[in-house]
């Protein structure tokens, strides 16, 4: 397995839309299709499987925004994806989305089909959870690609030895292997570096090759040629600290800077940004947000005229935490720009946590970078040996893990050792399991929100009880196996495809019927 990114697959995209999995990972799949295509496209099939979660929700969840805005060549956070029906007519690209019978094993597998005036690709790819994907075929050839390194493909007519010759002549460090039986053949080249001109110019000219296609990261991290990351596991990070008594955000920069090859500064800045993104969305959020096609309206503004009217109950950085995790909430189903943390699902738990945290203890934007980090080691654990999508594993996925991220991120605020951390996370975690995902009307708002305030007092009372040396008797990686274990356990019905619990009660039915004319 890959070694994960802090900021690849724990804290980020930063992103538009209601949901990492749907939206964000969706942009990185259409990215890669456009390059596929060399941003020649015309027409698009996309076919998804009727048993998974697709059908239901790629609508309301922003899976047809994301993907029509990676076809176009939008990042992320573009402004454009809200104008995604537009800009789609203007470039021209006619889209249409079909469901069938393929059996897909996973929930959120993506078939595309893409043609221009001379040429015709395939492509199936999967988003595995907080807008992580990866391509699993390409023109009937089984691949692994996951948007972090240069992928190159050289199609090539008849004999491939010709083609693989001028290759290895031209090129050195390239992983190669060959692709046939599908489709259409082809060379499959991954480097860590870019290939330059010069090069995929002979490459191009070489005897049977019939185009070359490079697929540039989608990935803000790419993976250097040499990985140094100094643990891979809780356990291992604990005996690896053994002597070293670094707190668990100094050893989340030594792990991040291992894997992408930054320096220590490179990582605090690069987290530093991120604390300022979360800022501006709660002051956004804090503002007041307005969008059709939602359930709830402007709800934080109340809150914090409740607060500051002394007409709630007295809960301290609690009522804090409320009002950043609404904030954030709302922003996020506004299709503002928001931080997935680690999913957009979860962008309020520990983000809103956090920062009300940082504010109430007057820390600096580096010790709150610090915290960000801590609590994102600890999902590196976690999609180390389980999932953030919902899609597989129920909102314990997300929210729960949001939690145990936030715990330990609150510990290490408070000053607390990286064992007093860990033990906040395993806490947080143990309290999670079972959490269904049941969105009502197929929108990541109810009772998403809820689940974000409630992932956020657990983490707070989960630190709380580390700092006081309470035992939590399963270590931190056990509790990460079994929370996977009991993910899949949950029916598929919970799992974020509309089909159980509130999304199939008479009122979130009449909810998704009327909101069903903002589609």
């Amino acid at each position: 397995m890959k070694a994960p990114s802090i900021f690849n697959d724990v804290i980020g995209p930063v992103m538009r839309g209601p949901s990492s999995s749907h939206s964000a990972a969706s942009v990185r799949i259409g990215l890669i299709a456009r390059a596929l295509m060399s941003a020649e496209i015309e027409d698009v099939r996309v076919e998804f499987d009727e048993t998974g979660s697709l059908p239901t929700t790629h609508e309301s969840q922003g899976s047809d925004m994301g993907l029509c805005g990676g076809l176009l060549g939008f990042e992320t956070s573009d402004e454009r994806l809200l104008t995604y029906h537009r800009e789609m007519q203007k470039a021209g690209i006619k889209i249409r989305y079909v469901s069938g019978a393929y059996g897909d094993s996973h929930p959120n597998t993506y078939r595309l089909t893409l043609r221009n005036s001379s040429e015709t690709h395939s492509m199936i790819a999967i988003s595995t959870g907080g807008g992580m994907i990866e391509v699993v075929e390409i023109d009937g050839n089984k691949v692994s690609i996951g948007g972090d390194i240069y992928e190159t493909l050289v199609y090539f007519k008849k004999d491939e030895q010709p083609v693989i010759a001028e290759i290895e002549n031209s090129i050195s460090n390239a992983a190669l292997s060959v692709k046939k039986g599908g489709t259409k053949n082809f060379i499959h080249l991954q480097t860590h570096t870019p290939i330059g001109v010069d090069r995929l110019a002979s490459i191009q000219a070489a005897e049977n090759v019939v185009a070359v296609k490079t697929i540039f990261p989608v990935l803000p991290v790419p993976t250097p040629l040499k990985l140094v990351i100094p643990f891979s596991s809780c356990h291992e990070m604990l005996a690896f600290n053994r002597e070293k008594k670094m707190s668990l955000g100094e050893l989340a920069v030594q792990y991040e800077s291992g894997r992408g090859s930054m320096s220590r500064d490179d990582v605090y800045r690069k987290m530093i940004d991120i604390v300022r993104i979360i800022k501006k969305s709660i002051q956004r959020g804090l503002q007041g947000t307005s969008y059709p096609d939602r359930i709830l309206g402007c709800q934080s503004r109340r809150f914090k005229e409740s607060l500051q009217s002394n007409s709630l109950m007295e809960a301290g950085v609690m009522n804090r935490a409320i009002l950043y995790v609404t904030a954030l909430m709302e922003v996020k189903s506004s299709l503002g720009v928001i931080v997935a943390a680690p999913t957009a699902g979860s962008c309020g738990t520990l983000p809103g946590t956090i920062l009300a945290a940082a504010e109430a203890l007057e820390c600096s934007e580096k010790d709150t970078a610090a915290a960000l980090l801590a609590g994102g080691l600890i999902g590196i654990f976690i999609t180390c040996s389980a999932t953030f999508a919902a899609e597989v594993g129920g909102c314990q996925a997300e929210c729960g893990s949001g939690s145990g991220m936030a715990a330990a991120a609150l510990v290490e605020l408070m000053g607390g050792s990286a064992e007093t951390a860990v033990a906040a996370a395993s806490m947080a975690l143990q309290n999670s399991f079972g959490m269904v995902c049941d969105p009502v009307a197929n929108r990541v708002e109810v009772p998403c929100l809820g689940k974000n305030v409630m992932a956020a007092g657990n983490a707070i009372a989960s630190a709380n009880m580390a700092m006081a040396e309470f035992d939590p008797v399963i270590p931190l990686d056990e509790v990460i196996e079994a929370i996977n274990i009991v993910g899949h356990s949950i029916p598929c019905e919970l799992r974020c495809t509309g089909l159980g619990g509130l999304s199939v009660t008479q009122t979130s039915q009449k909810i998704k019927k009327q909101l069903e004319r903002f589609i």
